[in-house]
Formats: structure tokens, C-alpha cells, sequence
């Protein structure tokens, strides 16, 4: 079918009266343009219903509406909608009749239209997502059309809306073979003969293949034609190699081409096992993997294919190769993002299978509609060469148990026959796993480790934190898992580590992946990862940091200022290795650190103005730190400065002085701490190994006096436009704890799409034309409407312009 974007000129309105009498668009409905997230419009407040989980924003009923203009000469064409994404529970209406619904947030879904159109006449396309039922997520989930719309058209004889489906099942060095199956459908009121042309091109434009044979179908048959191609001296895709292919699938009747499917594909197999590992195209990898959520930092939920390129290349460059998509399924922009650049994925179908986790999650519809979500999840993945497994499930509570494994076999089951192509898992959390007998095993490692243990929540807490290495490996959680790992390819072990070893040796055949891990604990997990072909490899929680979940990963030095609980302005996570707006933490350093991608010391250096203070943190958080040696009002003060580093020693000088030479990893491996009096200048960290010197990193002051505010871009596509903010001096170094307000004064052939810091508790709206720095940064985010953009940017003290 042919595919037209079908993203503009819709209306927008709050959706307040559901039993309204007159059908109609109200005068205060606004224009907007698809992707469109209405949850980021919303003022955040500390009374939400959603309360941290989706950053204190609320959640309701949307509306959208608009026309298509069809003539009598269009009854002849069929008609469907595309949607790649409507949180949540969306209703399509065609001239105020019900033509069909999806509940699920994530999933794409198609909608037929003829039989509701009005030909010769306007048609109102009316989409309402129904999202007012706090609360439904356990992150921020957006809401509204966020991901983008087509309109598909074709003749009565058509291929299927969702295209080829295309698999590699042999390949060598010669030789590639591709299972094509291609739906076709003959919606006309006779029989037809036919041709299917299959033509595949290589990244040049250049035929390598081609195929065509003929088919006939009866009036209203649908089908799936499946055949082969085969490719010669094949181009193969990794993640380190992301080579795509074109390939065209036409229907040709009486030599005129009336309907064509066109998609880009990598050749590439996949295997696994306990004892070579996760195999693409042949060759082992250990998946060096970032959990992510789905939002876009300062634009929140809208979804764009620019924004993901950008985020790709960023988190390759942190070291990256490969994403957990937490916890649904991935925007077809995210997946087109990953094949073209090259990063590997983890895709996931459900948060929660058939008990509830919010009051009015997915749960409601599971039973009834798990297959079709499954098959959708499925079906739009399946061209994409960087999907290489699915998670069944995210730390479901029921999969340790006798019915929670069975319904696990049944979705295993029937997503394996519509792909059998990629290995399956299921991400399990131990004390998941360790269900209704939870407690029981706290009393166990109670009396092991002669504690008090009355069962209180405060017993509980303490627990968690002490023993969860115990925990997981307690005889119970290994019975249970055993039920867990019996239906997928790969076991999912959120926050095990301390089963891999054992496990590798008692269960054989068992291959494990960090499904979830927290961030310090990296350097652990990938010494026991490279060295155990049956673990595959780590995915941190997380790559990217995220709007909701707000606090998990915020240090903090009083209770509610951090952590889980964490009080209002809290409106982020705070636990990514890279922030909201791309701008990479010290958490990513030393991970590009352990993973050996970096040889040089990284410098961070804790809050002094916080020394000596008990810092409250979840075991998500490394320490307070940031990269800078601008600090104000602390001179003479102690500060402790970390330094992250391969090898075995290290030395730091402050001002060409040395302040000491110390072993690598006492403490914390590949960290090396030093305590010494503030004073401005130059810290300068050489790392050693055998007593050679493998790389020196420095971090100076900022000149004060010299600096000011910087504006520049950053990234620009067709879409959007990022354009950095910053109080830096004359040599570029960013005055970290320089924080003053800013406001966009003018701006001219662009639209504002978000103005914001990676600040996890902003007092701003993203949307607002006003921001404070943080640690010396802030972002802009613009979609240009004009060949030529300009944007004027005030503080207290100076203003700049930028022509972009």
C-alpha cells in the first residue's frame, strides 16, 4: 500500500465532556502537527495522582480531529490508518462512527476505513486517547498521538498494510538466502492473476537480486506468499557494520506496477547457547547494553527518528552496543535509528502480564488482548536487522510460579510462531522471583546472620539493602527460576549478578543476560561477563536518563530529597549515565572505563559544599559527583576527587604539584580516591600500569571574569534542532556552579519545542520560554520553519543572537 505521513494539521483539544450531545470540534480546540505528546503541556504539581511515576504530571482524555477530502473516483481505493503509538486506550472515530481502538500505548495498530467514508465529501478523522485513569504507568508514558500517523491508499489488489516480512536462514561468505513472505490481499469482487517482482539493492542503489513469479487469487482471499532469495557475496549487518539493503516488492498485473512495499533490511543470523555465547553472523559479542525509557528528554513522548539518530550516536560514543527497550515495545523511529547506525536490541513486550502494578496499567486488558499486542510487537520489529531478542516480560511477580510459567510457555510459544528467528527471554527481578515465600527467606538469612528480623518494614528495608546478594541466591529463588527459565532461549537476571558463576556451573545449559543492573556495580559483572561464555552480557539501568520514576537516582542528604519517595520538584530519575539532554555523566566515563574503551583517567570530583555529610543514595547512584574544579566558597575546604582509571596506579597533582600516587581499585575497582584542600587551578590525574604511563587527563577552574553565556548548535536535522547553552570562559571550561536564569526573548522562523536542563528538579516547564543553567548547561530544542532561524537568548547581565 502506498504510505503517506499523515502528521499535519490536526485540531487538539482536552476531551472533559464524555457524554457530550453534539459532535463537534470547540472553538478553543488548537492546531498541532503529529508527533504530539499532550502529558509535557501539563503543569507538573506535587499532588499528582501519578505522583513521581510520570514526574507529577497528570494524565486525561484527549481529543484530535481532522479531514480527508475524497472524491467519488477514490471508492474504487482502499483506505487504512497507521498508528505507530497513542497513549493510551485510543478510539478512532471516521464522521463520528467507531472504526477502531487500541488499548495498548505502545503497540502499532492499523485501522480499515472504507466502510465509514463518506465518498465525494469531507471525512473528520477523530482519535481520542483515553488517559485520564491515574495511574496507568510506572514511568512517564506521555499521552496523545505521539508517534506518527500514515495514511495507506491502494487498488483492490494490494499487498497487506504491514508489507514483507524478511528473514536471513543461511548465510556464508558467498552466499545469503532470504525468506520473503509477503501478504497479498484481493479485496475485488473477481478472481486475479498476477506478478510479484522482488527486487533487492544495495546501499549504492545497485540490483543484486531479483526474483519474479505469478500468482493468482480468488475474489476476497487474503494470503501470505512466502519464497526465497538468494544473494551473492553478501554485505552482512552488525552493530559494528550496519549494512542495509533495499529491498522493493511490486504486484504487476498486465505489466503496469499497481501496488508496491519497499523496506530496508540487513542480512545477518542469529544463535545462542551456553557455551559460545550470543552469536551474530557467526562471530561472539557481549552485549555492552544500556536500558532506556521512551521519552525524548525536553520534548518528552513525541517521537521523531532525529531525535533517536542523535541518541544512537551519542550512546555509541559512550561505548554502548546495544539497548533495552523498558518496558514495551520500541518506536518503529528508534528501531529505523539503530539499524542505520548500528546498535544492537533488546525489545520488550509487557511491563505487567495479569497483576497489577498501577491501578490501571495494562493488567485491565491482558488476558484479552496479550496475543494481538504480541503479534503487533511482533510484526513491526521483524525487518528490523538491530532487534536481535525479545523480553516476554518485565520482573513479572507471577512468572516464578507453577501458572505464571505456563502463561510464560504461551507467550513464548506464540511469539516464536511469527519469528523464530531471535532468541526469547524474560526479565526476572530475584525478589520476584522469590514471590509469597519472601519472607520466609528474610527470616532464613535473618537467623544466618543473627539479626532481629520482625517483619516490619523497616526489618524489610534494612534487608534489602544488606542481603539482597543472599537473597538471590537463596535455594527458593532457585527453585522458582527454574520454573521462570524453562520457556525462553535466555535467562533475564535483573540485579542477580551473584548467580551468574554458580549458575553457569549448575545449570549448563542456562545462558544469562544482565538484563538489569545497577551502574557501580559495572566493573563486577563485566569481569565475570568476559570471562563466562553462558552470560551474555550487561544492560545498566540505565543508558539515558528519563522523566519519571522521579528520584530513584538523586543523591541526597536529607529523606524525600532523593531516592524512592523523592518529594516534588522531583520530576526525573536521575539515573542515566547520560542526562535528558544528551550531556554525558561521570557514571559513563568510568563504564567506557571498565569496558576498556577508554585509557585515560577521568576526573570527578564530589560536592564540597556537601563534604563530611552522610549522602543518602539507592544502590543506582555512584556518588554526588561531577566533573568540574569550579567550585565557589569552598577554598581550603577537603574535597574528595575521584578518578576513574585503567591500570594499577595513579597519580594526581593539583598545580603541578603532586598530591599523591595510589593503587587502582582498593575500594571500588578501576577508582582511585584522593582527599586534599580545595584550591583553584589545575588538577592533572596520570594513570600508571607496570610503572608505564598509559594516558593523563586534566581538569582546570573556569576564569570567572572572562566568562559568558554561549549559544551554538548542536545537532540539526529536517525535524529538530538542539542548540547548546552555556556559561563558559574564554578557553570553553563550563562554570559549573554557575546557575542564572535565561529567557528566550525572540525567536523567529522556528517553533519552540523545549527549553530545559538535565536538572532532576526543575522548577520549568519544558515548554516555557524561561530556564535556570544547571552545572553551567542548559538546552534548546527547535523545529525550524524558515531556511533561516534566529533566537535570542537573555540573561540578567548579557544577551546573545544566533542565526542557524
Amino acid at each position: 500500500m502506498k504510505a503517506q505521513l499523515f502528521n499535519a494539521n490536526w485540531k487538539f483539544w482536552e476531551d472533559k465532556d464524555a457524554f457530550a450531545l453534539v459532535w463537534s470540534v470547540p472553538g478553543h480546540a488548537t492546531d498541532v502537527n503529529l508527533p504530539h505528546d499532550a502529558m509535557i503541556f501539563e503543569k507538573p504539581y506535587a499532588e499528582s495522582p501519578n505522583s513521581g511515576n510520570t514526574g507529577f504530571r497528570d494524565g486525561k482524555n484527549y481529543s484530535y480531529a481532522t479531514y480527508l477530502d475524497l472524491t467519488e473516483a477514490d471508492k474504487d481505493k482502499i483506505f487504512v490508518l497507521k498508528f505507530e503509538g497513542v497513549y493510551a486506550n485510543a478510539f478512532v472515530y471516521v464522521n463520528g462512527r467507531l472504526a477502531g481502538k487500541n488499548h495498548n500505548g505502545y503497540t502499532t495498530f492499523y485501522v480499515k476505513l472504507n466502510d465509514y467514508l463518506d465518498f465525494g465529501k469531507t471525512n473528520e478523522i477523530r482519535v481520542q486517547a483515553r488517559n485520564g485513569a491515574m495511574g496507568n504507568g510506572r514511568w512517564y508514558t506521555g499521552s496523545g498521538i505521539y508517534r506518527d500517523v500514515y495514511l495507506l491508499t491502494s487498488q483492490a489488489l494490494h499487498i497487506g498494510p504491514k508489507g514483507s516480512l524478511v528473514k536471513t536462514t543461511e548465510l556464508t561468505d558467498d552466499l545469503a538466502k532470504l525468506e520473503i513472505k509477503l501478504p497479498v490481499h484481493n479485496e475485488g469482487t473477481l478472481p486475479q492473476d498476477f506478478e510479484v517482482v522482488t527486487t533487492l539493492r544495495d546501499a549504492e542503489g545497485n540490483v543484486v537480486s531479483q526474483d519474479e513469479r505469478s500468482y493468482y487469487l480468488f475474489s476476497q482471499e487474503k494470503t501470505d506468499l512466502t519464497y526465497a532469495l538468494t544473494v551473492s557475496q553478501p554485505q552482512t549487518w552488525s552493530a559494528e557494520t550496519p549494512y542495509l539493503y533495499s529491498l522493493e516488492t511490486a504486484l504487476v498485473v498486465d505489466r503496469e506496477t499497481i501496488d508496491s512495499y519497499t523496506s530496508p533490511i540487513g542480512i545477518r543470523t542469529l544463535s545462542v547457547d551456553s557455551q559460545r555465547g550470543f552469536l551474530v553472523n557467526g562471530k561472539a559479542v557481549k552485549f555492552r547494553g544500556a536500558c532506556i525509557h521512551h521519552d525524548s528528554g525536553l520534548i518528552g513522548a513525541a517521537t521523531y527518528k532525529d531525535a533517536h539518530l542523535r541518541q544512537v550516536a551519542i550512546l555509541k560514543a559512550a561505548g554502548f552496543n546495544a539497548i533495552r527497550m523498558s518496558h514495551h515495545p520500541s518506536a518503529p523511529a528508534l528501531l529505523a535509528a539503530c539499524d542505520e547506525l548500528g546498535l544492537y536490541v533488546m525489545d520488550e513486550t509487557f511491563d505487567m502480564w495479569t497483576r497489577f502494578k498501577s491501578d490501571f496499567d495494562y493488567s485491565l486488558v491482558f488476558d484479552e488482548k496479550w496475543q494481538r499486542d504480541t503479534k503487533a510487537m511482533v510484526e513491526t520489529d521483524f525487518n528490523h536487522p538491530s532487534v536481535v531478542m525479545y523480553s516476554i516480560g518485565n520482573e513479572i511477580p507471577e512468572i516464578g510460579t507453577k501458572h505464571g510459567s505456563r502463561l510464560a510457555r504461551q507467550i513464548n510459544d506464540h511469539l516464536k510462531s511469527i519469528d523464530n528467528s531471535r532468541p526469547t527471554l524474560a526479565a526476572v527481578n530475584g525478589v520476584f522471583a522469590a514471590g509469597d515465600d519472601i519472607m520466609d527467606i528474610m527470616a532464613d538469612l535473618a537467623a544466618d546472620a543473627n539479626m532481629e528480623f520482625s517483619g516490619n518494614v523497616n526489618d524489610f528495608m534494612t534487608m534489602m539493602a544488606t542481603q539482597m546478594h543472599n537473597i538471590v541466591r537463596h535455594d527458593t529463588v532457585s527453585r522458582n527460576l527454574e520454573f521462570a527459565a524453562s520457556t525462553t532461549d535466555i535467562a533475564g537476571y535483573n540485579y542477580m549478578t551473584p548467580r551468574y558463576e554458580g549458575d553457569s556451573v549448575n545449570y549448563p545449559n542456562r545462558v544469562m543476560v544482565g538484563s538489569e543492573t545497577y551502574p557501580p556495580q559495572i566493573a563486577q559483572n563485566w569481569d565475570i561477563i568476559t570471562k563466562t561464555p553462558a552470560v551474555i552480557g550487561d544492560f545498566t539501568w540505565t543508558g539515558w536518563d528519563y522523566i519519571g520514576e522521579a528520584g530513584v537516582g538523586i543523591p541526597a542528604y536529607n529523606w524525600g530529597e532523593g531516592g524512592f519517595g523523592a518529594y516534588f520538584p522531583a520530576q526525573l530519575a536521575y539515573v542515566g549515565d547520560i542526562d535528558i539532554t544528551g550531556f554525558r555523566r561521570p557514571a559513563s566515563y568510568y563504564r567506557e572505563v571498565v569496558f576498556g574503551l577508554r585509557q585515560e583517567p577521568y576526573i570527578a570530583v564530589q560536592n564540597p559544599h556537601h563534604y563530611g555529610r552522610n549522602l543518602i543514595k539507592t544502590p543506582w547512584v555512584i556518588s554526588d559527583s561531577t566533573a568540574s574544579w569550579t567550585w565557589s566558597d569552598v577554598d581550603g575546604q577537603s574535597v574528595i576527587v575521584e578518578v576513574y582509571a585503567p591500570g594499577n596506579e595513579v597519580e594526581l597533582y593539583l598545580n603541578d604539584v603532586l598530591i599523591d600516587r595510589k593503587s587502582v581499585g582498593d575500594d571500588m575497582a578501576f577508582v582511585t580516591y584522593f582527599e586534599l584542600p580545595y584550591q583553584a587551578g589545575t588538577l592533572r590525574a596520570v594513570n600508571y600500569a607496570g610503572g608505564q604511563v598509559i594516558g593523563e587527563n586534566v581538569l582546570a577552574t573556569a576564569d570567572t571574569d572572562s566568562a559568558s553565556l554561549k549559544l551554538a548548535v548542536d545537532y540539526a536535522s529536517d525535524a529538530l534542532t538542539y542548540l547548546s547553552v552555556e556559561i563558559s570562559d574564554a578557553a570553553g571550561i563550563v562554570v559549573n556552579d554557575a546557575d542564572v536564569d535565561l529567557e528566550i526573548t525572540d525567536l523567529q522562523g522556528a517553533v519552540l519545542q523545549g527549553f530545559g536542563t538535565g536538572n532532576p528538579k526543575p522548577l520549568e516547564d519544558y515548554k516555557d520560554n524561561f530556564a535556570k543553567t544547571f552545572n553551567g548547561r542548559a538546552q534548546i530544542i527547535v523545529t525550524k520553519t524558515a531556511e533561516t532561524a534566529s533566537l535570542t537568548l537573555k540573561s540578567a547581565t548579557e544577551e546573545v543572537t544566533l542565526e542557524f
